[in-house]
Order: C-alpha cells, then sequence, then structure tokens
C-alpha cells in the first residue's frame, strides 16, 4: 500500500508549495485536491452550470475531462485539453471553488477521484479534508496554518509581483470570509484530523516550514533519503 502523507489547512497557508517541494524530495506523487474544486468551480461556469444545483456539479465532477502534468518545478493542470493552471490561481476561481466545496454530493463524486491518486511509492495529498475525510488512515497528518494577517499579506505581495492592483484589506476581509465558509460548512468542514500535527507557518520562512516537515517524515520512519 502507498504511503501516504496529508498537509491540511486553510487558503494561504503555504500547504501547496510545502507539499509540492515534500514530493519531489521523496519522489512522491503529489495531490492538489483544490485544484479538482478549482477546476469543477472553472468547468461549471464554462459550461453554465448552476452552482446550486448539486445534481449536476455532482455529474460534472464524474466527468470533467482534467489532467496533470509536470513542467519543471510547475504543475501544469489541462482542463479539456486546455492549460487552466494560471486562471485556476484567481481570486474568483478560489471563491467557485469555495462554494461547490460546501455541496455534499459534490465531495462524494469527488471522493474516489482523489483516493485513486495513491500509488507507490507514495502521495503526497494538500487540500482541506485530506487526513480526516480522504485519507484518514494516513500514518502522517500535518495541518498547516498561518494568521489571516500574514496570508492576507503573502497574497498581497504575490499578485503585486504579477502587477495587480490590489487592496490588503479587501483581502483579508476574503480570507476570513473563505475561513468561515470553510470551516462551518456541514459537508467536510476545515478541522485539523485528531492525529494531525499543528504547524503555524506564520513566524516561519518555507525552509524552516520544510525542514519540519521532513523531520516529522524521518521520525515517523516514512523515507530514509531524499532526492537533492
Amino acid at each position: 500500500m502507498a504511503t501516504i502523507i496529508t498537509i491540511d489547512g486553510p487558503s494561504g497557508a503555504g500547504k501547496g508549495t510545502i507539499s509540492r517541494m515534500l514530493a519531489k524530495k521523496l519522489r512522491f506523487h503529489y495531490l492538489d485536491s483544490g485544484a479538482l474544486y478549482r477546476l469543477l468551480g472553472l468547468a461549471a461556469l464554462r459550461h453554465s452550470v448552476d452552482m446550486a444545483n448539486q445534481q449536476d456539479l455532482s455529474t460534472l465532477a464524474g466527468h470533467m475531462d482534467i489532467d496533470f502534468e509536470a513542467s519543471g518545478d510547475e504543475l501544469q493542470v489541462l482542463l479539456e485539453g486546455e492549460d487552466v493552471s494560471l486562471e485556476l490561481r484567481t481570486e474568483n476561481t478560489g471563491a467557485l471553488a469555495s462554494q461547490v466545496a460546501s455541496l455534499p454530493n459534490v465531495r462524494a463524486a469527488l471522493l474516489r477521484r482523489q483516493q485513486l491518486f495513491a500509488k507507490e511509492p507514495g502521495l503526497v495529498a494538500d487540500g482541506r479534508d485530506m487526513g480526516t475525510v480522504v485519507f484518514p488512515e494516513a500514518p502522517l497528518k500535518i495541518y498547516l496554518t498561518a494568521s489571516a494577517e500574514e496570508r492576507a499579506q503573502r497574497r498581497y505581495k504575490e499578485l503585486l509581483a504579477k502587477g495587480e492592483n490590489v487592496s490588503l484589506r479587501a483581502l483579508e476581509e476574503q480570507v476570513r470570509s473563505r475561513d468561515e465558509r470553510d470551516m462551518s460548512r456541514d459537508a467536510s468542514p476545515l478541522i485539523p484530523a485528531a492525529d494531525a500535527v499543528q504547524l503555524d507557518s506564520s513566524e516561519l520562512s518555507i525552509q524552516e516550514v520544510m525542514d519540519t516537515v521532513l523531520n516529522l517524515v524521518y521520525l515517523k520512519g516514512l523515507a530514509t533519503s531524499v532526492d537533492h
């Protein structure tokens, strides 16, 4: 059975960056579960599917034409053959993902699709319910978080670097609003698994977080060597 490491947490905590780095180090497969929900939100928008229609969204979830391809250090995401990697990272697509993720039938439709990513030699799964729902038997579960202010600041710097005109205050409000929606939803709310190691990255560099996570991997005996 494939070794599974789950990294859950709110948007902007750094779980995507750390998960990709860890998967590369361990030579494991990588699942960006958030991308699946973003893809579904984007596909629903493109096919004019009502965001409140659970049946139609569930059908779409089961039949989406999607693919993930490694492109250097980046992950290229394809929807119906089109590279939508950049579009997936917009605030609008993130909001769509949060909407569809709150629907129980949609989450159920995507559950098996996510579990199929668990292949030898192992998987690093990044999301919001990887350790609580999708892979509850994972031997190592990490809940990575950071303050809302720090997460908004990170996103602010990222968007400024891309030349976008953004408001830090508006981003903070979006972060808090999404946290509230994700943590209070009935279907798989965003909470740490009971046996998850909780790690606050607010005051830590990416490398410091990575070193901490690697130490946990070694302590659990899940890897003995890494890809340098």
